[in-house]
């Protein structure tokens, strides 16, 4: 039986509205995903409806409380922020600003900032068969999941 993967926190939500306000609105095709991803984790009803919350009024980076994120939600977070900014088809400044920011307060380093992103356009890259829709961003962990392992594996194995 397949290891059952720990659900993602509210935090971890928050900081993905954050990124979704950054450029002054949140589409509500991005909010509806955020809370449908929230729901289908299996949250608990307050967290959903503060989640629900967040997508409905810009919400600031400081209240991403990054205790609760392990270092595998830090870089799902910025890699998917980085997805998002991109999905538009052009990414502006207030998103690039938001997504140095939001490495920032998840304290990602900025070698591990480029290769979150990295893996966030190989994953745009895939062919549409293999690519998670737009905003299905339980695919999207899965396979951003999926690559950060592979690349953690070949790092280790240079290191040796």
């Amino acid at each position: 039986m397949p290891e059952e993967k720990p659900r993602l926190g509210r935090d971890v939500y928050f900081a993905l509205a954050a990124v979704g306000w950054a450029d002054g609105q949140l589409d509500q095709e991005e909010a509806d995903a955020i809370v449908r991803t929230a729901l289908e984790e299996g949250l608990e009803f307050e967290e959903i409806d503060e989640i629900e919350q967040a997508t409905k009024s810009p919400v600031d980076l400081g209240t991403i409380d990054r205790k609760n994120l392990t270092k595998e939600d830090r870089l799902f977070v910025y890699a998917v922020a980085a997805w998002m900014t991109r999905l538009d088809g052009e990414e502006s400044q207030a998103e690039a600003l938001v997504l140095v920011r939001l490495g920032d307060a998840l304290r990602i380093p900025p070698v591990l900032r480029e290769y979150a992103d990295q893996v966030a356009r190989q994953v745009q890259a895939l062919p549409a068969g293999d690519r998670p829709a737009k905003y299905d961003l339980l695919a999207l962990r899965r396979v951003l999941g999926e690559r950060l392992a592979e690349a953690h594996a070949k790092a280790t194995e240079k290191a040796v």
